[in-house]
């Protein structure tokens, strides 16, 4: 097929029109089947604007981090309400960078040092942890609450040691941790605290945004999460020289900070005098960091900038989903125990968690089965007990109890979908299938 195009423009123009028209004809939702269609735990939802973005970005052929990008940082830390977010390839490279910023020098007597400790759960995603092990540091594992199934406060204490530097947690499911409580103890203690906010874009405690209490947060846009990148993440922080540090540990630990394909913006390029090097070499080859390259691409980012246009009703979807299936669920109420959350969070929720009381008839496993069977997507809370995994079997690290809780979930746990992807018909169908399996137990 032959376009006569006056300029480049007219040609970009057309390719957008028909990706306009691809994506009207082969990404559109079909009817749900019930039984016969897939209920996902969670996925992607978009439209034509995403196509767009991509096909634009993909035509500049800027591959790595560019305008897109730029412009997510500043439209995502401006959301947010932080000084600075920046972008990186995942929600687990996040959670590196923000774990490995703090062992920079550059932050003085506040380093974190090879063997010191930070306070965690072991009820988690393990790229929550994995950082910890990445930087010669030691977990202390603490137990969570059955009800929130996030961490005992009670706990804290005991988890303390002259070793403790730092406390790294996650919103369990996208339900807050209680920030007064681990952010006061941080503060009484002088720790850091890193936000693991990958599952909870959106949820508030108090009317403030999670992912602006710790002196990090991290946010991940995989295709499950609040929105997506396909692959990408952000760390985010208030704080001028964390951002700093993070950038050099993204950007192969350089200690300069010019945008990509930018050169000379401090002005010095040539007059720098850092470590042995002879005076006045490149400012660009010059590193303060053993860091990586985790930078994201501007495709990814022009994704995930059509997606910010959605979160508010993806917010607001997840909520109502969740809420469905909550004022549902109480009438099995005689078999599982319900999320809670604090009275001070409101919960952007990224699923919808469900534990079987003690001494139920049936096993987690058995529903879990018969749910799969019937085509409805089902997950454990993550790791389980991390403790547990074959990874981490032969890793140092310090357990504050004997995780009784953690255990429970462990074997009794599971959750189901609520991203903006699942229908009203998808939940329907999804109570009918509960409720034929509970009968048979009544």
């Amino acid at each position: 097929m032959k376009f006569e195009m006056k300029n480049k423009k007219d040609l970009r123009n057309k390719i957008l029109e028909l990706t306009k028209e691809y994506f009207d004809n082969h990404h559109s939702v079909s009817e749900f089947k019930p039984g016969e269609d897939y209920i996902p735990y969670a996925g992607r939802v978009y439209d034509f604007n995403e196509g767009k973005n991509l096909v634009d970005s993909a035509l500049e052929f800027w591959l790595t981090t560019g305008r897109y990008a730029k412009e997510f940082e500043l439209k995502f830390a401006k959301l947010l309400g932080v000084r600075s977010s920046m972008l990186t390839n995942s929600g687990s490279s996040a959670n590196l960078l923000a774990m490995s910023s703090l062992t920079s020098d550059k932050l003085g007597e506040k380093q974190v040092k090879r063997g010191d400790e930070v306070i965690a759960v072991a009820a988690g995603f393990p790229t929550t942890v994995n950082p910890i092990y990445q930087n010669n540091l030691v977990p202390v594992y603490c137990d969570i609450d059955l009800k929130t199934h996030n961490i005992c406060i009670d706990e804290l204490e005991k988890a303390k040691s002259k070793k403790t530097k730092a406390i790294f947690l996650a919103h369990t499911l996208g339900n807050p941790f209680d920030l007064d409580s681990i952010m006061e103890f941080a503060e009484q203690n002088d720790l850091w605290v890193i936000e693991d906010n990958c599952d909870a874009l959106g949820s508030t405690w108090n009317g403030k945004l999670t992912g602006t209490f710790g002196h990090l947060s991290t946010q991940s846009f995989y295709p499950p999460h609040h929105l997506t990148m396909g692959e990408g993440g952000v760390v985010s922080t208030s704080k001028p020289k964390l951002k700093k540090i993070v950038e050099s540990f993204r950007d192969w630990g350089r200690d300069c900070w010019c945008e990509s394909g930018q050169d000379n913006s401090c002005g010095k390029r040539f007059d720098w005098n850092l470590g042995n090097l002879p005076h006045g070499y490149d400012h660009k080859y010059m590193y303060s960091h053993i860091g990586y390259n985790l930078k994201a691409t501007d495709m990814q980012a022009a994704v995930g900038l059509a997606q910010l246009d959605k979160l508010s009703r993806f917010i607001d979807q997840r909520r109502k989903n969740h809420q469905k299936y909550y004022d549902a669920f109480k009438m099995f109420e005689d078999f599982f125990f319900l999320p809670e959350k604090n009275p001070k969070a409101k919960p952007s929720w990224f699923g919808f968690i469900i534990t079987l009381r003690e001494n139920t008839p049936f096993s987690r496993n058995s529903l879990v089965r018969y749910l799969e069977n019937k085509k409805i997507a089902t997950r454990m809370l993550f790791g389980g007990n991390l403790t547990y995994q074959p990874a981490y079997k032969n890793l140092n690290h310090r357990v504050v109890s004997k995780l009784e809780n953690t255990n429970y979930v462990m074997n009794n746990s599971f959750w189901i979908g609520v991203y903006p992807g699942i229908t009203s018909q998808m939940q329907d169908y999804t109570l009918e299938i509960f409720e034929k399996f509970i009968k048979k137990y009544k």
